[in-house]
């Protein structure tokens, strides 16, 4: 199971099946941010909601809850 948390990479959320659907529903805009394709590796969630004032404990009780979803289905 992934534990999601505020360390976790773009690019860790991205390889998760649900994880564009979280990051799309809280408007992140790095996804079609040409600089955050080159720099998904080092981009972490903490970085990303401090840049655009997104919510990251809700955020991260989200993904988390789809990760477990996921394994449920």
């Amino acid at each position: 199971m992934v534990d999601f948390n505020e360390d976790t990479t773009l690019k860790e959320v991205l390889e998760f099946s649900k994880g564009e659907d979280v990051l799309l529903k809280y408007k992140v805009p790095c996804l079609a941010c040409p600089m955050a394709q080159m720099e998904m590796a080092d981009l972490t969630l903490k970085d990303i909601c401090s840049a655009y004032r997104i919510d990251l404990k809700n955020l991260l009780i989200d993904l988390n809850l789809a990760t477990q979803n996921a394994i449920e289905e």
